[in-house]
């Protein structure tokens, strides 16, 4: 691989961390949901596991004295849904402040002998007596809620308490003084076995290794923990970028649209209906009101249509200052596009129409709307660079349906719709519910040949 590929890939993956992690919405929902979700796995797993290690315990020691146990067992139980209520995404003091806790709780329990049991026994011969592999339980849980970078806390905690535990528990005095002498005694000629025969003798080598295998596994397992994060952070993308499709296109199709490996394909021909609206006198309706109001209008204005397109499941191609251009049937045309069309227009007058019986009442003016519907041949495909892509629709079929909402204000009407879209409707009764009034052909600016409409006469 070369220089510049590396440097590419490297400029990929900063790209990637700015753009995907700082900032994201979705992303942030899904670590707090990803977070939540694992402290209740691991509060569950937490309990079984200690319910478990309770019962085993009263098969090791079936006497009074394992109540002892028991009860610190308890306290991992409490401190779990401690860690729960204080659970955060991100860093946490607090938190690692139990998660610490925990670990210390688990040192003092293999550590120092059971105050309540009758037998002597010693520091040093509870350390040495193999209880370590309980720290991967805590090791295990840690990886169900927590970020990889939590996990070498734990790993460097555990080693800290671990190793600390084997100086306490090598510097602790003998209890039993005169046994210890009779084994040095007896093995007195054989070295190698008096470390693994001596009560108080600790074999400092098997301690390391101990913390040194399981900083290994910790290590491993921080690994698994970064790619799953990184896999959360992939589909985090993936629902911003579905939800950039439901901004333009009907949810009924976004997850049609997802589905697909080239959900738009390449550049084609189609057959579509555009829709162009339109505010009637806006610019003299801005005059005299302040910029906040005038946004505040338009951005009411434009929830309303849009609500409508994709009711009618419309394609939202663009906003146009105080109007909209709308497309039905793309990206997948279908016989119902013309009635859609139409009855996402008529549906558009009647939400006007409620809009500004509100506004009457508040004594503001009118909006008054012009929409604009022709039926032919478009383009379809991405336009724009390598750096920023745009779904378009072009064609003569685009300017026709903008030159007819113009129209609208000539003719006094609310919708002009050209006879193209009339012809592909497939509902008998769609003109009657409609409204609509065929005038005949009418010139177009910029057109040499007429072109006949139907319209629906304003209110």
């Amino acid at each position: 691989m070369t220089e510049a590929s590396l440097s590419g890939a490297r400029e990929k993956v900063r790209i990637f961390d700015e753009e995907d992690i700082q900032g994201n919405r979705f992303l942030d929902a899904a670590l707090e949901e990803n977070k939540r979700e694992g402290l209740f796995l691991a509060i569950k797993a937490r309990t079984v596991t200690m319910v478990v290690v309770g019962f085993f315990l009263v098969y090791l020691m079936p006497d009074w004295s394992v109540l002892y146990y028991e009860v610190l067992l308890g306290g991992f139980i409490v401190n779990g849904f401690a860690q729960l209520k204080v659970g955060r995404v991100g860093r946490s003091k607090l938190e690692l402040a139990l998660m610490f806790l925990d670990l210390a709780l688990l040192t003092l329990i293999i550590v120092v002998p059971n105050p309540f049991k009758d037998e002597v026994w010693s520091v040093a011969l509870m350390y040495k007596y193999g209880n370590f592999p309980y720290f991967f339980i805590f090791l295990a849980a840690a990886t169900l809620a927590y970020s990889w970078k939590t996990l070498f806390a734990v790993a460097g905690y555990t080693t800290i308490l671990w190793l600390g535990a084997f100086f306490w528990a090598a510097s602790v005095e003998d209890p039993i003084p005169e046994l210890t002498a009779k084994v040095r005694q007896v093995l007195d000629g054989y070295p190698e076995i008096l470390p693994f025969v001596d009560l108080n003798y600790i074999v400092p080598e098997i301690r390391y290794q101990e913390a040194l295998v399981f900083v290994l596994v910790a290590g491993i397992l921080a690994l698994n923990s970064w790619r799953s994060k990184r896999l959360l952070v992939r589909q985090a993308s993936a629902a911003r970028e579905r939800a950039n499709l439901a901004r333009h296109f009907a949810p009924t199709i976004v997850d049609h649209l997802a589905e697909r490996d080239q959900p738009l394909g390449e550049v084609r021909e189609q057959d579509v209906v555009v829709m162009f609206v339109d505010i009637v006198g806006f610019t003299k309706m801005a005059e005299n009101q302040d910029p906040e109001r005038v946004v505040t209008l338009l951005r009411q204005f434009h929830a309303r249509m849009e609500t409508a397109v994709f009711e009618f499941h419309g394609t939202l191609d663009k906003f146009l200052g105080d109007g909209l251009m709308a497309t039905f049937g793309t990206p997948d045309p279908s016989p119902e596009d013309a009635d859609n069309a139409i009855a996402c227009a008529v549906r558009m007058q009647t939400l006007m129409d409620e809009w500004n019986a509100e506004r009457a009442a508040r004594g503001e003016q009118p909006v008054i709307l012009s929409i604009g519907l022709h039926a032919g041949v478009a383009i379809l495909g991405d336009i724009g660079s390598e750096r920023r892509l745009e779904y378009a629709v072009l064609g003569d079929v685009v300017n026709v349906a903008s030159r007819l909402e113009s129209l609208t204000r000539q003719l006094g009407a609310s919708v002009v719709v050209s006879d193209d879209v009339i012809q592909k409707v497939s509902q008998p009764d769609m003109l009657k519910t409609s409204g609509l009034q065929n005038q005949g052909a009418m010139p177009l600016r910029g057109r040499e040949e007429p072109v006949s409409v139907w319209m629906r006469p304003r209110p």
